[in-house]
């Protein structure tokens, strides 16, 4: 979700900036139009005024005090720096003004030629500047004014700041939103089915927010019609199940066949460990996280208890640490009984079972020498009810005992998978925490 964020921002900024630089380079270019434009209609004035003054000054045979007087009067009322020259070149006569600047001015002065061969000299230090670019080969005639051009990028440096400063919390509170949403979608979909998404606002996000909710109490409430139905049909099989194992006993000697009673009696355990695996199913289900007591589990001594009873070899532990999970026992005795019962049933002649410490993490591995389970259907073998092609005909097991295991596993923060093994067979693995 941040890279959602982040792709936002960086859109609207990224567009933003791009729409600084054209509004400022559209903006720079009408300067320089407008400024050469000033500077065309300046010059058809000075030229104008050079005119103008060859009418008003007194004429070139006249004495040099006369021009010089009539200049410095020109320069006071026109208020310009202004010189005369001969048309040899010669200076005639400057304004006190024109004097005092032109030893310090950073360029030469301006000509106007007038026409009677005579020169009028002004320093105009925007127009100099211009001429002087023009002549070194820097570009346009008419220079940008640094002053002008840092106007324009402060103006749309603050306005770029601005803006991505404006964007940066509406952006983020629509992408934060929507991290809310994706959390509260992770924390459904990982068992807490009472959590529901907070709404916010009336747009798209809100809606969908809401939708969620709704979709979330029609699961929830479905998955609790189907939990009550799996655990009251459950407990209600256990009465007729009593009322049988009851008449079957009380029934006379005489009465009984050896084949059939040992079938019936085989029958009803079946049952029994049924209606007993859905029952556990069901409560886990319901209770979820709730239905565990953390406590300290000794896991090489149950599974050493476990192995014992049902007859499978202990391999010992593999690996340092200690075989100690946090956990409900009752809950991990059920699950290593299953896969133990599991090996000795499918497993042919042969299993073991082995524990590997470390890293974390303890490892119980059952491995048997049975037929195997082909690749792909290593994870549906977890699924409930679901038996290998073959296996319905075989006796015992109804297709949740694995499923126990793995619903087991999950609440105790761990995983189950089956692996095959080498030789032959399969190797079943509860991976828990420690």
């Amino acid at each position: 979700m941040k890279s959602l964020f982040l792709r936002i921002y960086v859109t609207v900024v990224a567009v933003l900036l791009a729409f600084a630089l054209l509004a400022g380079a559209l903006a720079q270019r009408q300067l320089d139009k407008e400024r050469a434009g000033f500077e065309a209609l300046q010059d058809e004035r000075l030229q104008g005024m050079a005119q103008l003054l060859h009418q008003a000054l007194p004429p070139a045979s006249a004495s040099v005090a006369e021009q010089a007087e009539a200049l410095r009067r020109w320069s006071l009322q026109l208020r310009m720096p202004l010189a005369l020259e001969g048309p040899d070149g010669e200076r005639i006569a400057a304004s006190p003004w024109f004097e005092r600047r032109e030893d310090r001015f950073p360029f030469p002065p301006e000509v106007l030629p007038m026409p009677d061969g005579r020169r009028l000299l002004l320093l105009r230090a925007q127009r100099s500047a211009a001429r002087l670019s023009g002549e070194r080969g820097g570009g346009s005639a008419w220079p940008r004014s640094p002053a002008g051009v840092n106007a324009v990028l402060m103006l749309f440096g603050l306005l770029f700041v601005g803006v991505a400063v404006g964007a940066y919390p509406v952006v983020r509170q629509l992408t934060r939103r929507l991290e809310t949403l994706k959390q509260g979608v992770e924390r459904f979909g990982a068992g807490e089915l009472a959590h529901r998404v907070q709404l916010a606002g009336q747009d798209e996000v809100a809606a969908v927010a809401a939708s969620f909710n709704e979709t979330a109490d029609r699961v929830a409430q479905l998955l609790q019609s189907h939990q009550n139905l799996v655990a009251n049909a459950s407990h209600e099989l256990r009465s007729p199940l009593a009322r049988l194992r009851m008449a079957l006993a009380m029934r006379p000697e005489v009465e009984r066949d050896p084949k059939l009673e040992a079938e019936l009696q085989r029958n009803l355990s079946e049952l029994d460990g049924l209606v007993e695996e859905l029952l556990m199913s069901a409560r886990m289900e319901a209770l979820g996280q709730q239905a565990l007591r953390r406590e300290p589990v000794d896991l090489l001594g149950l599974v050493a208890e476990e192995a014992a009873r049902v007859g499978v070899e202990l391999d010992g532990v593999e690996g340092v640490g200690q075989p100690t999970v946090l956990g409900d026992e009752r809950l991990l005795r059920r699950a290593v009984r299953n896969l133990l019962e599991n090996a000795r049933r499918y497993g042919g002649d042969r299993q073991s079972v082995t524990l590997a410490a470390g890293s974390g993490r303890v490892d119980v591995r059952v491995a048997d020498r049975g037929p195997g389970v082909p690749e792909g259907l290593r994870d549906r073998i977890f699924e409930p009810f679901f038996r290998l092609p073959g296996h319905a005909e075989q006796a015992g097991g109804v297709g949740l005992g694995l499923a126990l295991v793995r619903q087991v596993a999950r609440s105790h923060g761990g995983s189950v998978r089956c692996e095959a093994r080498e030789g032959g067979g399969s190797v079943f693995v509860i991976s828990l925490p420690s």
